[in-house]
């Protein structure tokens, strides 16, 4: 059994749920907090009972309220370097197969925004706040702010939240893309962790295939992107699951995936 110092990690009908648990300081990321994450994505990577990830913040107010400034102040380029905790954070996102969810439940600003960039999509609570106020600082982003938000939102709209640091609301995060949905703060969890089990009852090894096709998107032009998404897709045809997906509908019944 691994022991967390500041998240809680338990499973939920094949759903892996990261709650971050510093409601003191809003759940500021410190490198404790972090090195936390990571190890719970390793280990629900590795799960062969976990099919999808959920982040979420302990607590009312804060999914994350940046990184924790306490700690980073003194630090230096030579400690930082040395660290890297950003990298290996970074690292353990872009290696996990299964889709992982932020559930944005409060603010998510600097570090906490970056953070539910990181994964896949971003399901947000009516009360959620975004912003990257890094500026405000004296700094800048270091998880991907200025990267990850201009490949959702856009240049221009990422360079003003970006050089204002102002923060937005959860209905302006939808409508400019960086949420994929909004949820009622009542029910928030529930609707999430509806999302989180409907994608968890789909084949996991298709889910994989799909997350890789999409994230490759980014990175391709798009006359390489078909061709790779094609290949992909006709290589689903040597699974079981493709035969057994297809076989369930033809027949009208709920498929019984095997992962294979």
């Amino acid at each position: 059994m691994v022991s967390y110092k500041h998240i809680q990690f338990e499973e939920r009908n094949s759903v892996g749920v990261i709650t971050l648990d510093r409601p003191d300081a809003l759940n500021a990321l410190s490198t404790d907090l972090m090195q936390d994450i990571i190890t719970a994505m390793e280990s629900a990577q590795k799960s062969k009972d976990v099919r999808v990830i959920v982040i979420t913040g302990g607590g009312e107010k804060a999914f994350a309220a940046g990184a924790d400034i306490k700690e980073m102040q003194p630090q230096t380029f030579s400690t930082m370097m040395a660290n890297d905790i950003y990298g290996r954070i970074n690292a353990a996102f872009a290696t996990c197969t299964k889709p992982v969810i932020a559930a944005v439940n409060g603010y998510a600003l600097g570090g906490g925004c970056e953070l539910a960039m990181m994964c896949d999509f971003i399901l947000a609570s009516s009360k959620a706040k975004f912003g990257q106020p890094e500026i405000k600082l004296g700094t800048l982003h270091g998880i991907g702010g200025s990267q990850r938000l201009t490949k959702l939102v856009g240049k221009s709209k990422a360079m003003e939240l970006c050089l204002t640091g102002r923060m937005i609301d959860a209905e302006e995060a939808d409508r400019i893309g960086l949420a994929a949905r909004v949820f009622n703060a009542d029910t928030f969890m529930d609707d999430v962790m509806a999302v989180a089990e409907e994608i968890a009852s789909y084949s996991q090894l298709a889910l994989a295939l799909v997350k890789d096709v999409v994230n490759q998107a980014e990175d391709m032009p798009l006359s390489q992107g078909l061709d790779y998404e094609r290949k992909v897709f006709y290589g689903s045809f040597a699974t079981h699951d493709q035969k057994e997906g297809m076989n369930a509908f033809l027949e009208k019944r709920e498929p019984a995936f095997k992962d294979e």
